[in-house]
C-alpha cells in the first residue's frame, strides 16, 4: 500500500471556527497536561506513561468540574493527541528528534482525525460538532481517506492535510538511468552536474526580499500595548509576512526540485550539518533562510514516489578540496577562494563546480561499490536524525585512505561511463 498526503485550504463558517478553537484548545491543554504527567511520574518512579495509562486518565478528567470543557471535544481528537505524544517521545528516545516541548496558543495549532472525515461534494465533513466545511480541492483526492490533519496557522488561515491510501505497491527503486550531482550553497543556490555540463540556480533570497517590509511591522508590533486588541492586528500582520517568505521559498524549492527528479534517476547531495552551520553567527541568517534541509526532504519523497534514488555522501567528503581531473586534494581552502587551480596537474577550478563533479563522481564510486543495491538491500534506512535515505556513506579518513580512493574512483567513474555508453 501506498500513502498520500494532500493539503486543501478550508473556509469555515465563524461558528466553525468557534468549534475548531475548542477543539484545538483542548487539544493544546490535554498535550500539556500529558506531558507534564509524564515528567512528573519518570521524576517519582523513574519510568513514563504508556498511551493506554494515558487515555484512563480523560474520562476522569471530563467528569471533575475544573476540566469537565474536555468533554466537548470529540473525543478521537483527544486520544490523537495522546498518539502523537508517546510518537514525540519515541522519535526523542530513538535519538530523531529533541525532548517534547509545551504548547503554546500563539504558535501554529493542530488536530487531528484518526477517522470517519469524507469527502461530500468539494468539502470535508468531519465527525462531532464540526460538520461539513468548504475546502479548495486543488487536485482530485485519491484513494481511502485515513487521517485528516487540520491546523490553523497564526495569520489565521485553515488548511487540512488528507492522507490516504493508494491501492498498489511502491515502485522498486533502480539506479539504471541519468545520474546528477548536487552542490547546495548560498550565492548559488544548487550547481548541479549531470555528467555532461554544470547548471548554476540562484538563490532566491525571500527572507533579503521582504525584510524593509518585516522590518516596519515589527516595529509597529513593539510599539503596542500587550493584551491589547491592537496588538493581536499587528501580530497577524507580522505572521503574513513569514507567511509569504515561507510561501515564496518553498514555490521555487518545489519547482526546482521537481525538475531535478523529471531529468535524473539518481541525485546525490551531501549530507550538511546544518544545526552545526548555523552557529557561525555570520551567516546563521543566511543558511536559515535558504532552506537546504527542505529541499533535500523534497528530492527524498519525490524520488522514492517515481523508484528513484537519492545518495548522500559523508558531509566530511572533501569535494571542494579535490581536483576532479586529478584527484589531487589540497590541504586548506578558505570560503573566500571561489576558483583556484589545481598544483599537480594546473586544472583551473571554479569552487562549486569542481564540487558538483566530485560528489557526482563519489555517488557512482558508492552504486558500484555497493552493487547499485538500494536501502532494502542493505543500505542505512535509520540515520539517527532526520530523513530515511536510500544510501548513505560511513564517513573516511581522507589521509589514510587517500590513494585507494582515488584508484577506486578512478576505476568505478570509467566502467559507469562505459556502461552508459553501451
Amino acid at each position: 500500500m501506498q500513502h498520500q498526503a494532500v493539503k486543501v485550504k478550508l473556509y469555515p463558517t465563524i461558528e466553525q471556527q468557534t468549534i475548531l478553537a475548542q477543539h484545538f484548545g483542548c487539544s493544546r491543554w490535554w498535550w500539556n497536561y500529558a506531558l507534564h504527567m509524564c515528567i512528573e511520574t519518570y521524576k517519582a518512579t523513574g519510568k513514563g506513561l504508556t498511551q493506554i495509562a494515558l487515555n484512563k486518565l480523560l474520562p476522569e478528567l471530563k467528569k471533575q468540574e475544573e476540566t469537565q470543557w474536555l468533554s466537548e471535544c470529540y473525543s478521537q481528537v483527544l486520544q490523537a493527541t495522546t498518539l502523537n505524544l508517546v510518537t514525540a517521545y519515541k522519535n526523542f528516545f530513538e535519538s530523531r528528534a529533541q525532548y517534547p516541548r509545551f504548547k503554546a496558543k500563539k504558535n501554529r495549532q493542530s488536530i487531528q482525525y484518526p477517522q470517519s472525515v469524507k469527502l461530500v461534494d468539494g468539502s470535508l465533513k468531519f465527525p462531532g460538532r464540526v460538520g461539513t466545511v468548504k475546502a479548495k480541492l486543488h487536485r482530485p483526492i485519491e484513494g481511502t481517506i485515513k487521517t485528516v490533519t487540520v491546523s490553523v496557522t497564526p495569520s489565521g488561515k485553515y488548511y487540512a492535510s488528507v492522507l490516504t491510501e493508494l491501492e498498489g505497491d511502491k515502485p522498486v527503486a533502480c539506479t539504471d538511468g541519468k545520474v546528477a550531482g548536487i552542490d547546495l550553497g548560498l550565492k548559488h543556490f544548487a550547481i548541479v552536474n549531470d555528467g555532461i555540463k554544470t547548471s548554476k540556480y540562484p538563490n532566491p533570497k525571500p527572507l533579503a526580499k521582504h525584510q524593509r517590509n518585516l522590518k516596519r511591522k515589527q516595529k509597529k508590533l513593539a510599539r503596542k500595548e500587550k493584551g491589547s486588541k491592537s496588538r493581536d492586528k499587528a501580530r497577524k500582520l507580522v505572521a503574513r509576512v513569514h507567511e509569504r517568505i515561507s510561501n515564496v521559498r518553498q514555490d521555487y524549492l518545489h519547482k526546482l526540485s521537481r525538475k531535478l527528479v523529471d531529468d535524473n534517476q539518481v541525485i546525490v547531495v551531501e549530507s550538511l550539518n546544518t544545526k552545526g552551520m548555523v552557529r557561525n553567527h555570520k551567516l546563521a541568517q543566511a543558511i536559515s533562510d535558504v532552506g537546504w534541509g527542505i529541499f533535500v526532504n523534497f528530492l527524498h519523497y519525490k524520488l522514492d514516489r517515481e523508484g528513484k534514488v537519492l545518495v548522500e555522501i559523508d558531509r566530511w567528503f572533501p569535494s571542494s578540496k579535490l581536483c576532479s581531473n586529478c584527484h589531487y586534494q589540497v590541504s586548506e581552502m578558505p570560503l573566500d577562494v571561489r576558483t583556484w587551480t589545481c598544483p599537480n596537474c594546473g586544472t583551473h577550478h571554479d569552487r562549486d563546480g569542481n564540487a558538483s563533479i566530485n560528489i557526482r563522481a563519489e555517488g557512482i564510486r558508492m552504486l558500484w561499490v555497493l552493487g547499485t543495491r538500494t536501502s532494502a538491500d542493505g543500505g542505512d534506512v535509520s540515520p539517527k536524525l532526520g530523513r530515511k535515505s536510500k544510501l548513505t556513506q560511513s564517513p573516511l579518513n581522507s589521509e589514510a585512505h587517500a590513494v585507494p580512493l582515488c584508484q577506486r574512483w578512478v576505476v568505478h567513474s570509467a566502467m559507469y561511463t562505459e556502461r552508459e555508453e553501451t
